[in-house]
């Protein structure tokens, strides 16, 4: 029987730095980071060739690990919920068993070594629940510092599984020879990469795959520093955000010529990356190019996520396959956790959702918007009410923020902006380029942010009463009119008063005069 709250901590001992993330589970709110913290070990330094992890090392290991157990007690974390996972450069140490026994000995913490194919399916089980998988095949990577995991995934499922020792770090000890990195160092690990990509390569053409998922730091960096060159804000989340070929080429020719010192002055360069950074590039280069690539999409989570999921969920256990387990929908999913943290009122929500889709659909010959565009008012419908969480007079606008900085998973930064945005204007003003954030966007969010809270101030003035009243919304569109006939449980006296207060910002955007009357 699981417990109301239950927080677990997820130890990464990778190649080139420990991780550990800490979040709880609960029912309704669902798994909420509570804590993440990072230390760049090296643990791998000079471990790839002489197959021996070093000294220094290890102590520095060992103590980052006491850090993290600390941390994670003073969250509440059990030591039986602690998990900790060894990848590359551990797995393949000869002296690997000296360093487990030290740490078990001086921390107390049973670390297991996993298999490259394991940590590809842990990755798998984080990136999908943080980047929904496209209808079409996607391939799926993250680059370590001695391994690169592959995953080609599609809507059956998981279609490949490979784990290459081409990790970044590795590929700097072994290939780096030359600052700045020479021709000859670059021809060899391009030829490199592509022969231990070849399998993947040739089942991802099958498959006809064109967009990839990346994890790792040395994606995010990659991310950070194209969102630097075009001018772009670069410390938030870049989950769900993306670059295209021709971003990263341009990213990729200005770069590669520099030696250290210049790029470590490169906005967005994370300086304990500087000399990883080179064969970074050059293997997303080969990347995109080997698997002719039109874009790749940044998910802030991987092996870490992947470990607790799979822990939460006893995958083991109930004997499910990688791939085979119930479809998730992380978007609808990520909503109601946020709804739930925010202390909703779920029923009132998801009426006010309901009244807004069917306007959507019945108005659809005179906005003209996407079907895409459906989905994002059915959600910002169920979150409009959530920045009274903070205060009931200004929630439109506390709700704006929550939603920009929630976290939510499965969106691009594009989609989340248009329903915060939504949610901004679903009462009070409407939608002005004296707003700074709403004349920043795009022109085609700005008219989606027009249509859909022009919808959803009226739908939510046929909910004023909180009695979930409407029952329909039969719509006549005449030349110049739209009347609104409405099926209810009781006279919807309140109903039709408070959306006719709120009617006027549609009636603006369509251009036609809104009657709103009892069938």
């Amino acid at each position: 029987m699981k417990s109301e709250k239950l927080r677990v901590a997820a130890i990464d001992l990778g190649t080139n730095s420990f991780h550990m993330i800490i979040v709880e589970e609960s029912p309704q709110k669902g798994i909420v980071e509570i804590d993440r913290v990072k230390d760049m070990i090296c643990i791998g330094r000079g471990s790839i060739s002489t197959k021996m992890l070093d000294e220094e090392a290890m102590q520095s290991g060992i103590a980052a690990l006491k850090n993290f157990l600390v941390l994670a007690r003073q969250h509440g974390v059990a030591s039986e919920n602690v998990l900790a996972f060894a990848t590359s450069a551990i797995r393949e140490a000869k002296n690997r068993g000296d360093f487990l026994r030290r740490v078990r000995e001086e921390s107390g913490l049973k670390v297991k070594v996993i298999s490259g194919k394991e940590e590809a399916e842990f990755i798998y089980y984080g990136v999908r629940n943080a980047v929904k998988i496209g209808k079409t095949a996607d391939l799926l990577f993250d680059i370590g510092g001695g391994s690169v995991e592959f995953v080609l995934v599609n809507q059956k499922g998981i279609q490949l599984l490979e784990s290459r020792k081409i990790g970044v770090a590795r590929m700097c000890e072994r290939f780096v020879t030359s600052e700045p990195i020479s021709k000859h160092d670059i021809k060899i690990l391009e030829q490199f990469f592509s022969a231990e990509m070849v399998s993947a390569v040739e089942k991802a053409a099958q498959l006809k795959v064109t967009r990839a998922i990346a994890s790792s730091g040395t994606a995010q960096n990659i991310g950070r520093m194209i969102c630097s060159m075009n001018g772009r804000e670069s410390d938030a989340s870049l989950n769900n955000s993306s670059f295209t070929r021709t971003e990263f080429e341009a990213l990729y020719r200005a770069v590669i010529p520099l030696g250290a010192a210049e790029r470590k002055k490169l906005t967005g360069m994370d300086e304990k990356r500087v000399d990883l950074i080179v064969p970074g590039l050059i293997l997303v280069d080969m990347i995109f190019r080997l698997f002719n690539l039109k874009e790749i999409v940044i998910s802030d989570s991987a092996l870490r996520e992947g470990m607790v999921l799979h822990y939460l969920k006893h995958r083991i256990a109930s004997g499910t396959k990688p791939g085979e387990d119930d479809e998730l929908d992380i978007r609808r999913e990520s909503i109601y956790e946020l709804g739930f943290r925010c202390g909703w009122t779920r029923d009132h929500a998801e009426h006010i959702a309901r009244l807004s889709l069917q306007l959507f659909d019945k108005l659809a010959t005179l906005h003209h918007l996407e079907k895409s565009y459906r989905e994002l008012l059915e959600y910002a419908a169920l979150l409009h009410n959530i920045g009274s969480f903070i205060s009931i007079s200004s929630h439109h606008k506390h709700g704006q923020y929550i939603i920009l900085n929630g976290e939510l998973r499965g969106f691009s930064p594009s989609e989340i902006e248009i329903i915060a945005h939504v949610v901004r204007y679903h009462r009070k003003s409407a939608p002005s380029e004296r707003h700074t954030a709403y004349s920043l966007l795009k022109p085609a969010h700005k008219r989606a942010v027009d249509v859909l809270s022009g919808i959803l101030r009226i739908a939510n003035g046929l909910e004023r009463g909180h009695r979930k009243n409407i029952q329909k919304i039969i719509v006549e569109v005449q030349e110049r009119n739209i009347t609104l006939r409405l099926k209810s449980r009781f006279e919807p006296d309140i109903e039709i008063w408070a959306a006719d207060l709120l009617k006027p910002w549609l009636e603006t955007i369509l251009d036609k005069t809104i009657t709103i009357l009892p069938l």
